[in-house]
């Protein structure tokens, strides 16, 4: 064997297990996208569970505002039809409305003296509340995979491998500029 044949030959074996490794280090950030939105997917589904309970229980609240209600069923609705296509875009804006619905529908509450006190009503409020805190943990752990996996199929030499592979770059669950901004307190409690 000449030289010029052990090169080419320790190059082309060189090439190979750089192409192998980049693979499986893209795979395994495929995959985490996937489990970071099965954890997103299986709150949503939890707060999916909780909400119609919590709207039966303010409902029985005769004076209780039915467009809020309302709001919060629509938007739930929604939530729920972007989460079974794993539509990302349309996720967050439904989880905007049913956040700012949720709010409208605690803030009402606070109106109803006797709701407030129920007993039920104060448990699915607390659950829907952690829920929310637990979603807003996890959609951050979904952008980070996401992150992660966006800016490693546009490496070079990474995208050597990603590209004829057929990785593309994978949406962020995005937030609007409402949900970041302060809450108006004033507004939301109308003093």
């Amino acid at each position: 064997m000449s030289i010029g044949s052990a090169v080419f030959l320790g190059l082309a074996v060189l090439a190979l297990v750089y192409g192998v490794v980049t693979y499986n280090g893209l795979v395994r950030l495929k995959h985490n996208i996937t489990k970071a939105w099965a954890n997103i997917d299986v709150l949503l589904k939890q707060r999916h569970d909780e909400l119609p309970k919590l709207v039966e229980v303010c409902r029985q609240y005769k004076q209780f505002e039915q467009t809020t209600l309302t709001r919060v069923t629509e938007a739930r609705a929604r939530v729920a039809n972007a989460r079974e296509t794993h539509d990302v875009a349309a996720l967050g804006a439904a989880e905007n409305q049913l956040r700012a619905g949720l709010g409208q529908l605690f803030a009402v509450a606070e109106a109803y003296p006797e709701l407030k006190a129920n007993e039920h009503f104060m448990q699915l409020q607390t659950r829907i509340t952690a829920l929310e805190n637990a979603i807003a943990d996890r959609r951050e752990w979904y952008n980070e995979a996401v992150n992660l996996h966006n800016v490693r199929i546009e490496q070079f030499p990474d995208l050597l491998v990603a590209r004829p592979l057929g990785y593309t770059e994978q949406a962020l669950l995005q937030f609007s500029v409402a949900e970041k901004a302060d809450v108006d307190l004033r507004a939301l409690f109308g003093s």
